[in-house]
C-alpha cells in the first residue's frame, strides 16, 4: 500500500505540537502549509480532514469483508470469553476481600494528617496514585471509609477532609452576580457522613446536658463546626449567656430576657423621639439594607425586632453608639435561634415568623440581643470614634501579608492599592459581605470556640482569605482590575468545605506567625 501524502494524514496521527494531544517534539514530516488566500470549498476540503477519514473507513470495510467467521466458531468463542470473565471476576472478588484491610491501612498511612484544635484532623490524601491502586479504587473505597470511621470512634476525634479549592480562573470581575450579596442560606450539595454526624451530635448532647458543661471541652469540640441542631444552645453557652451549670440555666435565661424587655419599656419609646432621635433614624434606614435579597429580613416584624435591639445596644454603649455594619452582625444569631423553632424542612430564608407565638419571638429577640452584645464587647474599639480597632487590624493585615506573601504584597503596592480600601469592610463587617450567610455561621462556630476569635483569629482568616485569590490578583495589571477582584470575590458557591480550608490555613498562619510580632514590627 502506498503511503499517504503528509497533508492527508489524519490530524490525530500527526506529531505536531500545534495539534491537540500532539507530542512535545515536532514532527520531521514536511506538512504543506495551508494557503493564506481565500479558500474555495474544494481547497478547504483538501486541507481539512475529519476525525473519521473516509479513506480509512473504506480500508476498514475492505479488510472486514475478507474475513470469514464460521457461526459455530463464533458461538464457542463467545462462551469461552464469558466463562473466563466469570472466573476472573470471582477470583478478583475473593482476593479483594482478603486484601481490603491491609489496603485500607496503607491508604490511611499514606495520607498526611495535620492536627487542629477541636480534635479535628484535616487529612490530605496522597496525590501520587499508581495504576494498580487506580484499578483497586472501587473495591477498596468503601472499606477505607469504614476503617476511618472506626478510627474516629476509638480516638474520639472528628475528622474533616480537605479538598482542593475550586478553580476560579474564570473572569468574574464584571459579573455582579458572583458577589455574595444574596447571602443565601441554601448550602451547595455536599456529601455528609451521617454516622459521623450522629456521633458528633451525641458528643454535644452529652456535654450540654451534663450537670456542669466542661467549657474547654465544648470549645475544643466546637472548633471544627457545630451540628445545626446543637448550635443554638452551644452558642448561648459559648457567649456566656446560658450558664454552664444546668440547674441555673432556666432561671438565668428568664431573668436576662425580662431584663432586656425592661430596657425596651424604659428606653425605646421615649429615647427614640428624644436626644437619640438621629441614632434611631440611622438604624431605621440601615435595617432594610440588611441582606436585602433574603425575604426573611424584609418582613416588617423582623425589622422591628432588629430596630429595637440595635437601638437598645446603642444607647447602652455611648462610647461607640450605633455604627453602620453592626446591623449585619445581628443576622447570624437571629437565623440560628430561629432554626430551633421551625422544622428542618422549612426554608429559613422565606419563613413567615408571624406564624410563631409572641412568646417565642420575644425569646428570640432577647437571645439575639445578649449574644450580639457579647460579640461586640470584644471588638467595641472597631466602632468607637474614628474606629481605631479597624485601623489597627488593617495595618496588622498589611504587615502580616508582607511577611507571608511578599510577592502579592509588592504587587498591590506597585498598583497603589491601599489595604484600607478593601480590608476596612472585612474588619468592620467580619467578612459578612464577602461570604454567604451560611458560611458566616460556620465560621462563627470557630470564632466562638476561640478565646479572641472575632478580634485576633479573624485577622489570620483575612490573610488566608486574601491569599485565596492570589493567582487571580497577580494576573491583574491595573488598579481598577484589582479592586474589582477584591470587592467581588466569587464565593456564592462556598460551603462548609471551603470554610474548613480557610480556617485550616488561618490556623497554620497563626501557628507560624503569632509569636513573630517583633519580626513583623521590625519590617515596618
Amino acid at each position: 500500500m502506498s503511503s499517504k501524502s503528509p497533508s492527508k494524514v489524519p490530524f490525530w496521527k500527526r506529531s505536531s505540537p500545534k495539534m491537540p494531544g500532539g507530542s512535545i517534539k515536532s514532527s520531521t514530516q514536511n506538512i504543506s502549509p495551508v494557503p493564506r488566500h481565500k479558500l474555495s470549498f474544494k481547497e478547504f476540503e483538501h486541507h481539512t480532514e475529519d476525525a473519521w477519514d473516509a479513506s480509512e473507513d473504506d480500508l476498514l470495510r475492505d479488510a472486514v469483508s475478507k474475513i470469514n467467521i464460521h457461526p459455530e466458531h463464533a458461538k464457542e468463542s463467545a462462551k469461552a470469553v464469558i466463562a473466563s470473565h466469570s472466573k476472573r471476576a470471582s477470583l478478583t472478588s475473593s482476593n479483594n476481600d482478603s486484601k481490603n484491610k491491609s489496603t485500607a491501612d496503607e491508604k490511611v498511612l499514606q495520607s498526611s494528617t495535620m492536627k487542629f484544635p477541636g480534635g479535628a484532623s484535616r487529612t490530605v490524601p496522597s496525590v501520587n496514585v499508581s495504576e494498580e491502586e487506580s484499578v483497586k479504587k472501587n473495591s477498596t473505597e468503601q472499606n477505607i471509609s469504614e476503617q476511618v470511621t472506626q478510627d474516629d470512634e476509638k480516638s474520639d476525634k472528628s475528622q474533616a477532609h480537605i479538598t482542593t479549592p475550586p478553580n476560579n480562573s474564570k473572569d468574574h470581575r464584571n459579573d455582579a452576580s458572583n458577589a455574595p450579596n444574596t447571602q443565601s442560606m441554601r448550602a451547595p450539595l455536599q456529601t455528609i457522613d451521617k454516622s459521623r454526624e450522629t456521633i458528633r451530635i451525641s458528643k454535644f448532647k452529652n456535654l450540654i446536658d451534663s450537670p456542669n458543661t466542661d467549657l474547654s471541652e465544648l470549645r475544643e469540640l466546637s472548633w471544627s463546626g457545630i451540628p445545626a441542631c446543637m448550635r443554638p444552645d452551644t452558642w448561648r453557652v459559648l457567649c456566656d449567656y446560658m450558664p454552664a451549670n444546668k440547674e441555673r440555666r432556666e432561671s438565668v435565661l428568664i431573668r436576662k430576657r425580662k431584663e432586656y424587655f425592661n430596657f425596651v419599656r424604659d428606653y425605646y419609646d421615649r429615647e427614640r423621639q428624644g436626644m437619640h432621635k438621629e441614632t434611631f433614624h440611622q438604624i431605621h434606614i440601615d435595617i432594610p439594607r440588611t441582606n436585602p435579597l433574603i425575604p426573611l429580613f424584609q418582613m416588617k416584624i423582623v425589622q422591628e425586632m432588629f430596630e429595637r435591639l440595635l437601638f437598645i445596644w446603642a444607647i447602652r454603649h455611648p462610647a461607640s453608639g450605633y455604627v453602620q455594619g453592626i446591623n449585619d452582625l445581628v443576622t447570624p444569631f437571629f437565623i440560628v435561634f430561629l432554626s430551633e423553632q421551625i422544622s428542618a424542612d422549612d426554608d429559613v430564608e422565606t419563613y413567615d415568623v408571624s406564624q410563631l407565638s409572641q412568646e417565642i419571638l420575644d425569646r428570640m429577640e432577647a437571645d439575639t440581643y445578649w449574644c450580639t452584645s457579647k460579640l461586640l464587647d470584644g471588638i467595641q474599639d472597631n466602632y468607637t470614634f474614628a474606629q481605631p480597632g479597624v485601623q489597627t487590624k488593617v495595618q496588622r493585615l498589611k504587615e502580616l501579608n508582607r511577611s507571608v506573601d511578599e510577592q502579592l504584597h509588592n504587587h498591590l503596592e506597585r498598583e497603589q492599592v491601599e489595604y484600607l480600601q478593601f480590608a476596612f469592610r472585612w474588619m468592620n463587617n467580619l467578612l459578612m459581605r464577602e461570604i454567604p450567610l451560611r458560611c458566616t455561621i460556620r465560621l462563627w462556630d470557630t470564632y466562638l470556640a476561640e478565646t479572641e476569635g472575632f478580634s485576633d483569629f479573624h485577622l489570620y482568616v483575612c490573610v488566608a482569605f486574601l491569599r485565596q485569590w492570589r493567582k487571580q490578583l497577580l494576573e491583574e495589571r491595573d488598579f481598577q482590575g484589582l479592586m474589582l477582584r477584591l470587592q467581588n470575590v466569587p464565593t456564592h458557591h462556598w460551603g462548609d468545605e471551603e470554610i474548613g480550608l480557610l480556617i485550616a490555613e488561618a490556623f497554620r498562619l497563626r501557628y507560624t506567625y503569632e509569636d513573630a510580632k517583633s519580626h513583623l514590627a521590625a519590617k515596618r
